[in-house]
């Protein structure tokens, strides 16, 4: 006869303790895998919508500790389930058991330090997450009216309303390629394109009405300044040949090319400023806009020439009427910067250096030889060495500051 086997499972106490232990560990793991997908969920959240905070990192070592308990949990249970089909025994079962609710429990605690610990910041990444759908929604509409009210407007032949609507347009069709629930910082990036896209179609809608008035505003403006300018340029030339009569010619070598390249900038604004009229009696005031805007730079810069010639004439006349005058400055700030050497205390540092601007300065003065002194390689040089003395006494005062 073959002897009757005797599993552990067999007696009613041993079936209770293992139906207990069961249950206990269901239990404990059901709690601590609610807790770990809730605080996943925000984790997903704060990664998608923060990713700077770096929350994952953090949690991390926590979710570890979970999967392990998960894993501990799956082995035994598959253990019970075979050691109770075979109706072998577990040796020591039940405080197997204690230790596994123990771990379960140790993890889900484990959750919960984490989730009170981030819970602002993952509420508020949640709440951020949950809202991008809604956000996208709602720009989408607002994008969709100031289409509407720019179709219906009357400007949408204006450069800056065409190019709106066609922004809005490429910001709509990148925001409706994102999914807010998988890609949410994109969504948001997305969104807030679709936004400022938005604005600025709003802003050119509201402009559009006054840009005629403002066109011919401009067009009044510019000739009349291209006339002032052109005057002006008349007196270029009396000026360099000043120039040329009364002073050495190294004075004026830069200047040379000045009136030709001033004629060139007048007549280049008299172009754009053909240009505006053209359009603004096409009735497009923007473009008109934009080109007195090319008219004044080019009038910008003739005027820089001109003044050039004539300021360069005023000067040396004043150099030549009082040479001393220049130089007598210059002085005057050497010996101010040699005064705050000996305040603070930096005569060894700088007192040599500032005593050589003065050699520096007697040198000068000594070129101004001969019939045609050059007096603008006289301004030239004094000019270097005042701004060598204005260096020199910026870093004494930075010394003394530190």
């Amino acid at each position: 006869m073959t002897p009757r086997r005797r599993g552990w499972f067999r007696s009613g106490a041993d079936h209770g303790w293992i139906s207990g232990a069961r249950a206990s560990a269901s239990a404990a793991f059901l709690d601590m895998d609610r807790r770990q997908t809730a605080a996943e969920a925000g984790v997903v959240a704060s990664e998608q919508v923060f990713p700077e905070r770096r929350v994952e990192a953090l949690w991390e070592p926590v979710r570890a500790r979970c999967y392990a308990a998960a894993g501990a949990y799956l082995a035994f249970t598959d253990e019970l389930d075979a050691a109770e089909a075979a109706g072998t025994a577990i040796a020591d079962g039940p405080a197997r058991a204690d230790a596994l609710v123990g771990q379960l429990n140790e993890a889900a605690r484990g959750v919960d330090e984490f989730y009170h610990a981030q819970r602002a910041g993952l509420e508020h990444a949640a709440n951020v997450r949950s809202s991008v759908p809604q956000l996208l929604r709602q720009v989408r509409h607002e994008a969709e009216q100031a289409l509407a009210a720019a179709a219906s407007s009357g400007y949408g032949e204006y450069p800056s309303i065409a190019a709106g609507v066609r922004r809005l347009n490429e910001c709509l069709i990148t925001a409706a390629a994102v999914d807010p629930l998988s890609a949410v910082a994109a969504a948001r990036e997305a969104a807030a394109g679709v936004q400022q896209a938005t604005k600025d179609l709003s802003d050119a809608l509201a402009q559009a009405p006054s840009r005629a008035a403002a066109a011919t505003k401009a067009i009044a403006s510019v000739t009349t300044r291209t006339a002032a300018v052109r005057n002006r340029a008349d007196a270029l030339g009396p000026a360099y040949s000043a120039l040329l009569r009364e002073f050495n010619a190294a004075s004026s070598a830069d200047l040379t090319n000045n009136e030709r390249d001033s004629r060139r900038g007048i007549d280049a604004a008299d172009e754009a400023l053909a240009g505006a009229r053209v359009a603004a009696a096409a009735h497009d005031p923007e473009t008109a806009l934009d080109s007195t805007a090319t008219a004044r730079e080019h009038l910008a810069e003739a005027e820089q020439l001109v003044d050039a010639v004539t300021r360069r004439l005023e000067l040396l006349r004043g150099v030549r009427a009082d040479p001393d005058a220049k130089a007598r400055t210059v002085r005057f700030r050497l010996r101010d910067a040699q005064m705050l050497a000996v305040d603070r205390g930096l005569v060894a540092e700088w007192g040599s250096v500032l005593d050589a601007q003065a050699e520096r300065l007697d040198r000068v003065a000594s070129g101004l030889t001969g019939r045609h002194p050059d007096y603008w390689a006289y301004v030239t040089e004094l000019d270097t060495v005042a701004t060598f003395i204005a260096g020199v006494v910026d870093r004494m005062r930075k010394h003394d500051s530190t």
